[in-house]
């Protein structure tokens, strides 16, 4: 169970069940993609526009605005990448399932949770103005890369055992999630918060410029359901 939790599913039942839920959720996305569809999509959208967004830009924290866009793009990013990998290889390494969400974007990612994480950079509020100020011990800008990934992290631990987040390889779970999912995301926040003037600009532009080109590039030749 606790090489299952930290490394994904090891064994043959455990994949093969796995593989069941998320080939169906497959057969969904193809034929049905829309089934699941309510207004609680728009009102989502709405809370995330009025309640996060338009407050900051009325107060100008474009520190704030950037730490949010810099997650939300590696995010995109991470999610192409994933659609991508389950194109050429029959599965992601993360996929969601119609249970519980209004629309699924990618195989990976629900609209609620894609919601979720085009606010989550705002945690960053919460770091101290003093770049170089510690906390334990640690400069507070890696004390909040570190914990808010390994906190996000965790509770991916928790999704992964509902019906609605499934992995399917055995060497895809906490852990791997943690370094080379979390941690980019948090980093990008930070940077996205702390560069000023043009370093913001180019820093965000070509996250988002990758972003567009791929969506575009991978819708043409085929490659999301």
């Amino acid at each position: 169970m606790l090489m299952s939790i930290l490394w994904g599913p090891q064994t043959a039942d455990e994949i093969t069940a796995a593989k069941g839920v998320v080939d169906a959720t497959f057969e969904f996305m193809r034929n049905s993609r829309l089934a699941n569809f309510d207004w609680t999509f728009i009102a989502l959208f709405a809370f995330v526009v009025v309640g996060f967004y338009v407050p900051r830009i009325r107060d100008k924290k474009w520190d704030s605005i950037g730490a949010a866009l810099g997650l939300y793009g590696i995010h995109w990013l991470c999610e192409i990448t994933n659609a991508i990998v389950a194109h050429f290889a029959g599965y992601g390494m993360w996929h969601v399932t119609p249970e519980s969400s209004t629309f699924i974007l990618l195989i990976g990612v629900s609209w609620e949770l894609s919601m979720m994480f085009s606010v989550a950079g705002f945690t960053m509020d919460m770091m101290p103005e003093d770049k170089n100020a510690k906390i334990f011990g640690i400069n507070n800008r890696v004390f909040y890369c570190i914990s808010t990934a390994l906190g996000f992290s965790l509770f991916e631990i928790f999704l992964a055992q509902t019906p609605s987040f499934q992995w399917v390889y055995p060497f895809w779970g906490a852990i791997p999630v943690f370094i080379t999912v979390y941690i980019p995301f948090f980093v990008a926040a930070v940077l996205g918060h702390d560069l000023q003037g043009k370093k913001k600009k180019i820093f965000l532009g070509a996250i988002w410029g990758q972003v567009a080109f791929f969506l575009i590039l991978g819708s043409i030749l085929g490659w999301y359901i």
